[in-house]
């Protein structure tokens, strides 16, 4: 499976910040948001990322991520040349897919969960289909909305609905089969000019191939697309690497724990980013002992304690439980 990272559009809702910068290069507290949808492509076992955005925000991308070597993965690169939709990411793409399963992440999309990685490599194992994540949100309206049966199936997803049928929103996070870039092909742009992504998920619906995973309590999702979106991102990520001394959306970690770079690679990292927390933190984790850290118990009870205080306190500062 190959993956896509888009990070296009103009963030006119986070003017004029975004006038200077791409919204996907503002900083999340010690990151560039980018980091934190790369390191969900990377953490479903994914090394091939096609990373598309406009013309002229695209050599800053290329500037900050280069090749993809540093953190044993392969990038490529694309232009959008108009914001017409999410969906357009796989007529962009359509040719470097090459006819691949596809996973498409957004760039301003954050999502940390408890066993994360278990549920990405459950959807990118998935061999017809697609699988989307859903998140209960107070304010439905805003997304592309999914209700479902009192048996739990999947009824209708409905892109911003007046009148949502549930609250449960659809994430920016969707594995699709090879069929995709052919259903990409064939939709028409809705009212909004746009080829939605809502109406791809609805012809997997329709055909009985959609897998909707329910984020359960315990999981946060951040759409930081506005400046107060941003600064819970920023707030999130600062509580829970200060209470509970893990990183969030760090790619070079996650490299490192997924095994895409030994501990020699990480350490050049580390020294890479100098003096900073973030570089010492790298430093600790490359020389610690050898652990398979996705499943090692330390890990575990880290990610166990976001249902606790530090996950607590950050949803009182606007993150909202599932």
């Amino acid at each position: 499976m190959k993956g896509i990272l888009l990070a296009g559009g103009s963030g006119t809702r986070l003017h004029p910040m975004t006038l200077a910068a791409s919204k996907q290069l503002l900083p999340v507290y010690d990151k560039p948001m980018v980091y934190y949808p790369l390191s969900t492509l990377m953490l479903a076992g994914i090394r091939d990322i096609l990373i598309i955005s406009t013309p002229q925000d695209l050599p800053q991308f290329r500037r900050l991520l280069g090749s993809g070597e540093r953190f044993g993965i392969r990038f490529a690169y694309a232009e959008q040349p108009r914001p017409d939709g999410i969906a357009q990411a796989f007529r962009i793409g359509a040719e470097w897919l090459n006819g691949e399963p596809a996973a498409l992440a957004l760039g301003d999309n954050l999502i940390h969960a408890d066993h994360l990685s278990d549920l990405l490599r459950r959807a990118a194992g998935r061999g017809a289909g697609a699988t989307v994540f859903a998140y209960q949100v107070r304010d439905p309206e805003r997304y592309g909305v999914v209700s479902f049966s009192e048996s739990g199936q999947a009824l209708e997803i409905v892109e911003k609905p007046s009148v949502p049928a549930s609250n449960w929103a659809v994430t920016g996070l969707y594995f699709y089969d090879r069929n995709v870039c052919d259903y990409a092909r064939n939709l028409r742009p809705s009212d909004r000019g746009e080829l939605e992504i809502t109406d791809l998920n609805r012809i997997y619906l329709e055909t009985g191939a959609l897998h909707v995973e329910r984020l359960s309590r315990g999981c946060a999702w951040l759409d930081a697309g506005t400046p107060d979106s941003l600064l819970q991102a920023a707030t999130f990520v600062q509580t829970i690497q200060a209470r509970q001394g893990m990183l969030v959306g760090c790619p070079e970690e996650v490299a490192f724990r997924m095994g895409f770079i030994d501990a020699d690679q990480l350490r050049t990292e580390a020294r890479r980013l100098g003096k900073t927390e973030l570089g010492h933190v790298l430093t600790e984790l490359a020389d610690s002992p050898p652990a398979h850290a996705l499943s090692h118990p330390a890990m575990q009870e880290a990610q166990r304690a976001l249902s606790h205080p530090a996950m607590q306190e950050a949803q009182r500062l606007g993150v909202e439980p599932v």
